[in-house]
């Protein structure tokens, strides 16, 4: 979510919103993030109201999928990844070529469809049916916090909860899923 493609990409703000809401529950429940950034010189770096204190990896890149040497190495650190979270844009470019990269390896793939958009709603939804034909959760942010905690015993709970008491924006996004 580089500065380049705001005013490109449908509902940006509102992705940026919701991205930031899960990078804080990252930061909280103590997951690794890796971020990679598309050609950073001529696209700009990540937007700044995405917080990225605490990410494990940021990686410039040419390639759309964001499966790089330098990312593969930063998930065989992390003991038992079995599945990763994606969001960002463009959903039918770089989100849906990592996706099919990762469960190409086996590796369990959630799609965050209120964070993730690109410039064309077509192109986007088309991406969305395809990645879930293949195996590929599409979820929403709030979803995805709640399955990562599980149960409201859970010692992050309340610190999740109180992420998720105002939903995230009801952009349009949805009902074109």
């Amino acid at each position: 979510m580089q500065e380049r493609f705001r005013p490109a990409i449908k509902y940006f703000g509102d992705i940026i919103s919701v991205g930031q809401r899960l990078l804080q529950g990252a930061r909280i429940l103590g997951i690794p993030v890796i971020v990679t950034e598309q050609y950073p010189k001529g696209l700009g770096s990540t937007v700044q109201e995405l917080d990225l204190t605490g990410v494990k990896l940021v990686v410039p890149k040419t390639k759309f999928s964001m499966v790089l040497p330098e990312v593969e190495a930063a998930l065989a650190e992390i003991p038992g990844v079995r599945s990763v979270v994606l969001f960002g844009v463009e959903t039918h470019v770089c989100i849906q070529q990592t996706a099919l990269d990762l469960i190409g390896r086996g590796v369990e793939v959630h799609i965050v469809a209120d964070a993730s958009s690109s410039r064309s709603m077509m192109d986007r939804m088309f991406a969305l049916e395809r990645l879930a034909r293949n195996g590929i959760i599409i979820t929403t942010s709030e979803a995805v916090l709640l399955q990562l905690v599980a149960d409201k015993d859970h010692p992050k709970f309340k610190e999740i909860q109180n992420l998720i008491k105002a939903s995230a924006p009801e952009s349009g996004l949805l009902s074109k899923v």
